[in-house]
C-alpha cells in the first residue's frame, strides 16, 4: 500500500474507525497495481522466451519427451540450490542477532568458526524446514566443475567422467538427503549421451535466471517450470495430455471446487497442476497451506517423478505413493478419505481405460 493510502486511513481511523472497510484505493493506487502486473507479466515473457528459444538450439535432437526431463531436472536443481542460499543468509541472520527473544543466538561476528560449522550442518535447515542441500549438490559447484577434463579429480573428491555423469550423480546426493524424492528424480543424463558442450551451455542458461526481480525466486521458478510443461505438453501434441492439463481448465475446477482445507486427492494427476494451483487458491483468500493434506496417484513412471519435482520446488508436502500406479487396479491410498477430490483423466486418449 502506497504510503498516501496509508495516511488517509489513519486519518479515517482518528474520525471514525467504522468508516475503514469503505475507504477504496485511489486511481493512482490502481494505477501503481496495473503498473507493477504488466511489469511482471513482460518480464515473465522475457524470461520464458529467452529460455524456451536457448534450450531448442541447444539440444534440437531430442524429442520433447526426452527433453522436458533434461530441462525440467536442471530448473529443479538451480532452484533447491538458490532456496538453499536464502535459508542459509536467514540462518547466519539468526546466529548473530543479539536479540533477548532469539534463541539461535551465537555472536556478532558472521564468520565464527562455530556459525561456519553449524552452517554446514543439515540439522540447522530441517530444524528451520529448510531443504537441506549438501555442498557437492549446490549449484554453483555444478557450474565451476562441468566444463573439467575426463579424468580431472573433482574439488570434493572423485573424478570427473562426463558432464552427464556429474548431474546424475548430483541428482542421487539429492535422493538421498530426501526421501520423499528417492527414486523419482530423472538419472539418465549419461545414458542420453549428450555432449558435454551441451550440457555444460545449457547449465550456463539456466544460471542466468534473474532474481532481482520483485517477484519471489520462488514464483519466478515455479512460472518457468508451468511454462515449460505448456510448451512441452504442445510440442508432443496429445500425448501431452498424461501429464499437462491446460492452466485454464485447472484453474475453472480450482475455483468451482474451493479447496481451502482438508485432505486433497487427484486419481489422475499428471504433473500435479491441481495441486499447485490449490496452493495458489489457498493464499489468494488468504487461507494456510499447512491445513490441506495432498494425495495424488499416476501410472506413468516419468510423469510421477515430474510431480514429485513439482511439488519439491514449491515446498509442498505430499504423498502419492510408493510408485507409480494405475488407481483403478493398484491403489496407492487405500485408507484415504479426501475431502477433496479433483481429477482430469486423459480422455484424449482413445484406450486411456
Amino acid at each position: 500500500m502506497a504510503k498516501e493510502t496509508k495516511k488517509k486511513v489513519k486519518q479515517v481511523d482518528s474520525i471514525n474507525a467504522t468508516n475503514e472497510e469503505n475507504i477504496v484505493p485511489t486511481q493512482n493506487e490502481n494505477t501503481v497495481t496495473n503498473t507493477n502486473q504488466d511489469e511482471e507479466q513482460v518480464f515473465l515473457r522475457n524470461l520464458e522466451s529467452k529460455l524456451w528459444d536457448s534450450a531448442n538450439e541447444l539440444l534440437p535432437s531430442l524429442d520433447a519427451a526426452v527433453y522436458k526431463h533434461v530441462v525440467l531436472g536442471l530448473i529443479f536443481l538451480k532452484y533447491i540450490s538458490d532456496n538453499f542460499e536464502v535459508s542459509k543468509s536467514e540462518l547466519v541472520k539468526k546466529f548473530t542477532n543479539n536479540d533477548t527473544t532469539n534463541s539461535l543466538y551465537i555472536c556478532d561476528n558472521p564468520k565464527d568458526p562455530r556459525i561456519l560449522a553449524l552452517l554446514e550442518k543439515k540439522d540447522s535447515y530441517t530444524a528451520q524446514n529448510a531443504f537441506w542441500v549438501p555442498n557437492k549438490a549446490r549449484w554453483d559447484y555444478l557450474k565451476n566443475n562441468i566444463n573439467l577434463q575426463v579424468g580431472t579429480p573433482l574439488p570434493l573428491g572423485g573424478q570427473f567422467k562426463s558432464a552427464g555423469h556429474f548431474i546424475d550423480d548430483i541428482m542421487i546426493i539429492i535422493e538421498n538427503e530426501n526421501q520423499k524424492l528417492k527414486g523419482r528424480l530423472d538419472k539418465r543424463y549419461a545414458s542420453l549421451e549428450i555432449s558435454d558442450q551441451k550440457l555444460s551451455a545449457l547449465v550456463s542458461i539456466i544460471s542466468n535466471i534473474p532474481f532481482n526481480h520483485d517477484l519471489h525466486h520462488k514464483d519466478i521458478l515455479g512460472h518457468v517450470y508451468e511454462y515449460f510443461l505448456g510448451k512441452f505438453a504442445a510440442a508432443e501434441g496429445k500425448k501431452g495430455g498424461q501429464y499437462y492439463t491446460p492452466k485454464s481448465i485447472v484453474n475453472l475446477m480450482i475455483e468451482m471446487i474451493s479447496p481451502y482445507s482438508g485432505q486433497i486427492f487427484d486419481p489422475a494427476m499428471g504433473s500435479g497442476g491441481f495441486f499447485a494451483s490449490s496452493e495458489k487458491f489457498v493464499q489468494k483468500h488468504q487461507g494456510s497451506w499447512k491445513n490441506i493434506s495432498i494425495f495424488g496417484q499416476e501410472s506413468n513412471p516419468t510423469t510421477w517423478r515430474l510431480a514429485s519435482m513439482n511439488m519439491a520446488i514449491r515446498g509442498i508436502d505430499f504423498n502419492f505413493g510408493q510408485e507409480a500406479a494405475d488407481s483403478f487396479t493398484s491403489d496407492q491410498h487405500p485408507e484415504l478419505k479426501a475431502d477433496f477430490v479433483l481429477a482430469n483423466p486423459p480422455f484424449n486418449q482413445k484406450s486411456w481405460w
